[in-house]
């Protein structure tokens, strides 16, 4: 039987999978990594501990498989910046993650080349993204700024990081998922843009070269995971979890629910207009070749019970959520809106911050349970209301994937909130399973898309009898958004 190594480098730890040409998983292991919060707003990660812990997990998997991977996908955190010396390997310092937000000034800056950067990168102007990261380390660093003109330093995404890594630096490549998520990648004409790279003073010879999400990007090392394995996918998380799904085409769409929760819906070989709130980007038609997709990307989601367990430590597990939403007939008017890396999709307020409405005395930690579960929910029905007006998509059902789906009362409260069903496949890890399949079927592991595809299973949750209850819990959360923008918008007035 041949398989598939497929390396999914995410916010909060990496996960390595060994898959068969049946589907099954033969080999499996995670790695936690370290989350550094140096100041209020930013977040940065080692970028030398995510590749060790990635190979370490690598080797695991492939240890539990008892086989030699036939090739590798490579599935990453978008956003997340690595600059490293070209010589050496050895990064300049701390990657700058996807959820940093230290750039807020410069994007207000901005503001009025808002138009024209969407309009080339489909993107609204905001910290989330790669370009004014990769700019503050250039500005932070008169060294670094001369190192790279000379073309000494080398900047990417993370799977560049992982693949410059697994290659011994023979290879400095992206694909356009990752590229489009910059800020920096014309998406009309699938390019770097020159305009763009001088708006923030990025040399050319810093960026990797793009090529297809199921292309050739090198030959790993032996001494990394035991032999020279082609790696033949590398692709971003949600555009892979697209991928997984089988939303190969025009109007099909699902819902990732992880540290942050991402709707993409697959929009064809067309620019859709986009608006609302909308990101458009680039995703995968089902050989790998770019697609456009509309994006609602919602910063907090699983990240909110993780706050909730380490943060205020009124849970041990983010399983203990589930029984406690269930233990209360209804959320007695009590809110929480997760703002806590601003609030994104439809709104993108970066200076909103979380808040919690409703408390009363008789308030406990189980409604504070809920209410980061409902909060996952009614963010999701609000993007999902946006690609519907403003996207003109027809949307009549919602896949959905990620470890928070493994929550059958979050599930249903999806289902009754969006009043269509909610599908959740077998295999949660499609984020996965998508890189799997890009590389395996550009491996010929699999003959054809459609047959990675052939065993897939799905779990259906249809909305409740009562969509009255839902749109009035939903007014709710509405009121409580309001409440934190209004927070937020009128700082200059306190």
């Amino acid at each position: 039987m041949r398989t598939v190594l497929a390396i999914d480098q995410g916010t909060t730890g990496s996960t390595c999978l060994v898959i068969g040409e049946d589907g099954s998983v033969r080999g499996r292991a995670y790695r936690e990594i370290t989350q550094h919060f140096p100041q209020p707003g930013w977040v940065e990660h080692d970028a030398t501990e995510i590749f060790e812990r990635t190979r370490d997990a690598a080797r695991e998997a492939i240890a539990a498989a008892g086989v030699v991977p036939d090739v590798i996908g490579i599935t990453n955190q978008r956003e997340t910046v690595v600059m490293w010396d070209r010589a050496t390997g050895t990064p300049v310092g701390r990657a700058l993650v996807w959820q940093d937000r230290r750039t807020s000034g410069r994007c207000a800056e901005l503001a009025g080349q808002a138009d024209a950067i969407a309009a080339r990168t489909g993107l609204v102007v905001d910290a989330y993204f790669s370009a004014t990261k990769i700019e503050w380390l250039l500005r932070s660093s008169p060294d670094l700024a001369r190192r790279a003109a000379a073309g000494e330093l080398a900047v990417g995404t993370i799977d560049t990081w992982l693949i410059w890594k697994l290659t011994g630096g023979e290879v400095h490549a992206t694909d356009p998922t990752n590229a489009s998520r910059t800020m920096l990648y014309d998406i009309n004409h699938l390019a770097w843009s020159d305009e763009l790279c001088s708006l923030f003073g990025v040399p050319r010879t810093l960026l990797p070269e793009v090529r297809p999400s199921s292309g050739n990007f090198g030959w790993t090392r032996p001494e990394h995971l035991g032999a020279s394995i082609p790696i033949r996918g590398a692709v971003g998380d949600q555009q892979s979890a697209l991928y997984g799904q089988g939303c190969w085409q025009k109007g099909e769409g699902k819902n990732t629910y992880g540290t942050g929760a991402f709707l993409l819906f697959n929009a064809g070989k067309t620019r859709p207009a986009g608006g609302g709130g909308l990101l458009t980007t680039i995703a995968c038609d089902d050989v790998g070749q770019p697609a456009y997709a509309l994006e609602a990307a919602i910063f907090i989601a699983g990240a909110a019970v993780q706050w909730l367990r380490d943060g205020l430590q009124i849970i041990a597990s983010a399983d203990e959520t589930e029984a406690m939403a269930r233990s209360l007939s209804s959320n007695d008017g009590v809110y929480f809106v997760p703002a806590l890396a601003g609030l994104a999709a439809p709104h993108w307020e970066t200076e909103a911050r979380g808040t919690i409405v409703g408390l009363t005395r008789g308030t406990s930690r189980a409604h504070l349970a809920r209410a980061a579960l409902e909060a996952m929910a009614f963010s999701t029905a609000d993007v999902v209301e946006s690609v519907r007006t403003h996207g003109g998509v027809v949307v009549d059902r919602l896949r959905v994937d990620g470890g928070a789906t493994a929550n059958n009362w979050l599930m249903q409260f999806q289902a009754d909130v969006l009043g269509i069903p909610v599908e959740r496949p077998a295999m949660l890890e499609t984020t996965a399973l998508g890189a799997a399949g890009l590389a395996g079927v550009a491996a010929g592991v699999w003959a054809s898309p459609q047959a990675f595809l052939s065993a897939r299973e799905f779990t259906r949750f249809t909305p409740g009898p009562s969509p009255t209850a839902a749109a009035l819990a939903r007014s709710g959360w509405q009121r409580a958004v309001r409440a934190t923008l209004g927070w937020a918008r009128d700082r200059d007035l306190a």
